[in-house]
């Protein structure tokens, strides 16, 4: 509620136009801004032109959409909800802290020491009300320490059960994969158990990583279940808990038609085990099954919908059941995988041809079995050893001789028994092949949110920079929900019609910017009128579809 106080400072009264709100169920002042002397609101009431001495720009449209998506989840009730009431010294709740942690991670991602300075330079403290000490990067941590592992699990249930019903969001087709992010965890930190030595997917060999599972929806490329695990463990050894945590987040609402598709590696018996009850679509490695790899050409037929790509179907008995099995080729998989083999054997060759350099000055001192091991480790790298012929001449260091040559025949059956397939498998006897292929292509889906993730400029999951495994596991959680509200906010921007990418959406919401227009006072602080800048017709769209409106400047 609004109304007008007037102040007597020094035998002058001035005039104060100030807001009140209920925070935390008692009645607070949440804003309250200058007004003039009475001559100066008699000035303004009769049209006398005042023009602003300066004026600011706030960052107001990114902000704005990613809040207005997380009020829609309820994600600060829902905090609120499961850690309980704030203590009474404390500026703002927890469920509060995460929801300017994940705003914050969608637009503009910085530390949380840096958050204040950021905040400032927005409208922020118009759409939440929080006082300025709250914002101190120790109060986020304070925050974040309520969050343990339990608490966080039941906020995502409940994150998970809000989103699919606000959202109309159609959880059939899921996608399941893992990849791994980078800490700045030091080496001799022995308390932290989950930032560990792995094989690190962005070759930073040099850092300690945390494993990270992701199931997301088709229709959207929502998360809608996660975990963190050490980053020393391999990705087919997490599949079973993934799939448990996935039972889990949807609790009662799991739908025996849900269908999990997953990539070759994560394929072991005990693994189809821990799927039951659920369809899937997953991969076998090709050269498990050469039997399949040898179907002829004419047994193949051209999948509908998608260019280049032909498939062949089996019934066969694999992993311990018996399943539909179907094998792909895609020409373009065939061009990609044919120009790396010419790169793997680029280098072995050219290794090759140095060591045969240095064996022909006949002044090697090694042993043959030592060549021997060199050659055998060149030769190591896949497919290599089947088209390259290499020998060793001489029984000394003296007279060593090394022959090598690319058998073009060899090469060539190689292409047409192995590049370009994939071999599927799945328990949906009903669908079409047209669906089975689609639905396995539909990783790209979770690919492209491990892309997102690492982007620098949103979300921004890595490097790591917290030392615990408490907050490395509430920093994955916010940045999986911050994730979550860019694929809403692009969902539903798509669902309207406008065929456009995260970051278009970000870049015209974020050039959608509050002015904020200072005007010259006889006494007090300067007044303040504040204003959007002028839209054109795409953010106009944008601030309908996500009912900007209600977080624009009253004035």
């Amino acid at each position: 509620m609004a109304s007008i106080i007037s102040k007597k400072v020094g035998g002058h009264t001035y005039y104060y136009l100030r807001e009140m709100a209920r925070v935390g169920g008692k009645p607070k002042m949440v804003s309250e801004r200058y007004l003039g002397k009475a001559a100066d609101i008699e000035a303004a009431m009769t049209g006398a032109q005042v023009l602003p001495e300066r004026t600011r720009h706030l960052a107001f449209g990114a902000l704005a959409g990613a809040l207005s998506i997380l009020r829609r989840i309820e994600i600060a009730g829902i905090v609120d909800e499961v850690v309980g009431r704030r203590r009474d010294d404390a500026g703002a709740s927890v469920g509060t802290y995460v929801e300017l942690m994940v705003a914050n991670r969608v637009v503009a991602p910085c530390s949380k020491l840096g958050f204040s300075r950021w905040w400032q330079e927005t409208a922020g403290d118009r759409m939440v009300k929080v006082p300025a000490s709250a914002l101190d990067h120790r109060r986020f941590w304070d925050a974040m320490d309520a969050l343990g592992a339990e608490a966080l699990e039941a906020i995502w249930r409940k994150v998970t059960e809000r989103t699919i019903a606000e959202f109309s969001l159609d959880k059939v087709g899921l996608v399941l994969d893992m990849t791994n992010v980078s800490t700045y965890v030091d080496s001799a930190n022995e308390r932290n158990t989950i930032a560990q030595r792995g094989h690190a997917k962005n070759k930073r060999h040099d850092l300690r990583l945390v494993g990270l599972s992701l199931v997301v929806t088709a229709d959207g490329a929502v998360p809608i279940a996660h975990h963190a695990y050490a980053g020393n463990r391999p990705d087919v050894t997490q599949f079973q808990r993934a799939i448990q945590m996935l039972r889990r987040q949807l609790g009662e609402r799991e739908d025996h038609d849900l269908t999990v598709v997953f990539d070759a590696g994560m394929d072991s018996k005990d693994n189809l085990c821990a799927l039951e009850g659920l369809h899937f679509v997953g991969s076998v490695p090709p050269h498990q099954h050469p039997d399949l790899l040898s179907l002829a050409d004419g047994e193949y037929r051209v999948v509908e919908g998608l260019s280049g790509v032909r498939a062949v179907e089996r019934s066969m008995h694999v992993l311990g059941r018996d399943l539909r099995v179907v094998v792909t080729h895609s020409d373009e998989f065939h061009q990609k995988q044919s120009r790396g083999f010419d790169q793997t054997l680029a280098k072995a060759t050219a290794r090759l041809a140095d060591l045969a350099r240095r064996l022909s000055g006949g002044r090697s001192r090694r042993g043959r079995k030592a060549l021997d091991d060199e050659i055998k480790e060149i030769c190591s790298a896949r497919w290599v050893s089947r088209v390259l012929t290499v020998t060793l001449n001489g029984t000394s260091g003296k007279d060593f001789a090394l022959d090598f040559a690319i058998d073009a025949d060899k090469r060539a059956a190689l292409e047409a028994e192995v590049f370009g397939k994939r071999v599927l498998i799945t328990d949906r006897v009903e669908w079409t092949l047209e669906e089975v292929v689609a639905a396995y292509r539909s990783q790209w889906i979770v690919e492209g949110d491990f892309r997102q993730l690492k982007d620098p400029d949103c979300v921004a999951v890595a490097p790591v920079f917290h030392w615990t495994d408490q907050k490395i596991t509430v920093h994955l959680f916010c940045c999986v929900l911050a994730l979550s509200v860019l694929r809403l906010m692009v969902r539903e921007v798509r669902r309207a019609g406008l065929e456009m990418s995260a970051n278009d959406v970000l870049h015209e919401l974020g050039k959608l910017q509050e002015t904020v227009l200072l005007y010259p006072s006889t006494g007090g602080r300067p007044r303040a009128r504040r204003m959007l800048t002028e839209m054109n017709d795409t953010q106009r769209q944008l601030v309908d579809l996500f009912g900007l409106d209600t977080f624009a400047p009253a004035s």
